[in-house]
């Protein structure tokens, strides 16, 4: 079966690491990705700029694509 034409890939984000420690770029990243506390996950649209950001963080958080229908 053929993938719809506008589905919109999204990606799950959790925070699993705690920030202390870090640069205090690093934290600002944890921040503008819409997260807070640890355990907490966030859904956003994938995008280039959202890649960027986990790219930046990604050893403190996990990572999961979905598609939304």
């Amino acid at each position: 079966m053929p993938k719809k034409a506008n589905a919109k890939k999204m990606i799950k984000i959790t925070y699993v690491r705690s920030a202390i420690g870090n640069t205090e770029r690093h934290k600002a990243t944890i921040r503008a990705l819409g997260l807070r506390k640890l355990g907490q996950f966030v859904v956003q649209e994938d995008s280039p700029t959202i890649r960027g950001m986990l790219r930046k963080v990604n050893h403190l958080v996990t990572v999961e694509e979905q598609v939304e229908e």
